[in-house]
């Protein structure tokens, strides 16, 4: 009875301490910054319809917010997985200097305020999609792909992928075939990069007893999907010139980092051993981010 007084005290101190920072830690915000980055990009491609920065400006925050909200919910959802894991046993809910009631009603407090700015800086349309992003995310991966199928991955990717979409579709109002490209490199790139963590990782998500492909089908097998993928993504990569979408200063940006990137996949395949896989983890982040900038560069110098 004493030690469960304790550790309520213990809790109500920790969750009076949760900062700016926790709840920063909670939003996921270098994640979010580098979804924001390729929605920005798909706003930028997007056929100019006269909208002013504000609006814009709006309809990013916007879906920034909602993905904001649904990593908090990744948090709340995972805490006892979190609590197991080396990388993340640290996190504010699970040291409870934020209370899951609390990281709820911050989850719908900036969803309400995202959906709002999109339905008024935006439209209807894009703030249907980003709420589907949303869902698909928070729920459908995280509560049951993440633990059910060591392809969760692969399939979950794809509410990950929308942002470049969803940044088009705050400009026009309408879908088009070209945003699509960019979520299937976002799509594509996915796996590569997890499964470089998984692998790194994979005690952790064993001990969780997550089903990552490293878990279930070692860390060998990962190692060929990788590079396969890796592969199918410089395939990818190449779609946006080849329709016109972008020119030569992304092409060649293209080439150059997937190159490195499939070079850094060769390398952890041929490997005895995993010490290659956070390096390649670390490089794919900086990989998109760039090849995003790299596509925002192109549209600036063609205009």
């Amino acid at each position: 009875m004493e030690n469960t007084l304790v550790q309520k005290t213990q809790l109500k101190r920790a969750v009076k301490s949760a900062s700016i920072k926790d709840y920063l830690e909670l939003c996921k915000i270098k994640v979010v910054a580098l979804l924001v980055l390729t929605a920005l990009v798909g706003l930028a491609l997007a056929p100019d319809m006269g909208r002013s920065i504000l609006l814009q400006s709006l309809s990013l925050i916007g879906i920034g917010l909602l993905a904001s909200s649904a990593a908090v919910i990744n948090h709340i959802v995972d805490h006892e997985i979190d609590a197991k894991m080396a990388r993340t046993k640290n996190r504010p809910v699970v040291k409870g200097r934020v209370s899951r009631i609390q990281a709820l009603m911050f989850s719908a407090s900036i969803a309400v305020i995202g959906f709002v700015c999109l339905v008024f800086a935006a439209n209807w349309l894009t703030a249907g999609l980003t709420l589907f992003a949303l869902v698909g995310y928070a729920f459908i991966y995280t509560l049951y792909l993440k633990r059910a199928t060591p392809q969760n991955i692969v399939i979950g990717g794809l509410a990950g992928a929308m942002p470049p979409l969803l940044g088009w579709v705050s400009e026009t109002g309408q879908l088009a075939a070209e945003p699509w490209l960019l979520v299937m490199i976002i799509f594509t790139w996915t796996p590569p990069h997890f499964w470089a963590l998984a692998i790194h990782r994979r005690e952790d998500y064993k001990k969780a007893n997550i089903p990552m492909l490293p878990v279930t089908h070692g860390i060998t097998f990962t190692k060929t999907c990788v590079l396969l993928y890796s592969l199918l993504l410089a395939l990818v990569c190449i779609l946006p010139y080849l329709i016109g979408m972008s020119g030569y200063f992304y092409l060649a940006s293209a080439m150059i980092l997937n190159g490195v990137f499939i070079y850094k996949a060769i390398k952890l395949k041929l490997s005895n051993t995993s010490d290659g896989a956070m390096d390649l983890f670390k490089f794919s982040i900086i990989q998109l981010m760039l090849l995003f900038i790299a596509l925002f560069i192109d549209k600036a110098i063609v205009a």
